[in-house]
């Protein structure tokens, strides 16, 4: 078994959602494999965060030396996202655009429940990932760009 092939997918999957589909495909897994890990590594970022969320928001407004600015692009983005869909509107932006780490503690910092905060960010991590992997294995381009027969 591949054990170190699966480890660098859940890992990548973990920090940057995108990061496992295209690292499954460079160590030649296949799509199922790579999509299993890819839920594997967000959800064990979303776990981890969901249960230390608080605690690093304490920590980190403890040691902060200045107040942060109250409205930047970032947050009103992120204000924005919540108030028009949620939960769920945090949850499909998570694996592409806030990674599995910063879209957890925006759902943890607006307060969401924990079980619900790992409910839909398991629904959307499984669309993501079988839907990203299934297209990053299909596209003539990237199976040319990493020399897949």
């Amino acid at each position: 078994m591949p054990w170190a092939k699966y480890a660098a997918v859940w890992v990548a999957s973990m920090i940057k959602f995108i990061g496992g589909p295209l690292s499954g495909i460079t160590l030649g897994l296949n799509w199922l494999e790579t999509a299993l890990c890819a839920i594997g590594g967000m959800m064990t970022s979303v776990v981890i965060f969901v249960f230390l969320g608080e605690i690093i928001q304490q920590l980190v407004n403890k040691y902060r030396t200045k107040k942060p600015k109250r409205f930047s692009r970032r947050t009103r983005m992120a204000v924005k996202t919540w108030t028009k869909f949620g939960i769920h509107g945090i949850g499909i932006l998570t694996p592409i655009l806030f990674t599995p780490i910063g879209g957890t503690l925006l759902a943890v910092s607006f307060k969401v429940n924990r079980l619900t905060i790992l409910f839909w960010m398991l629904v959307y991590s499984c669309l993501w990932s079988i839907s990203l992997t299934w297209l990053i294995y299909q596209l003539p381009v990237i199976q040319n760009l990493f020399q897949i027969n």
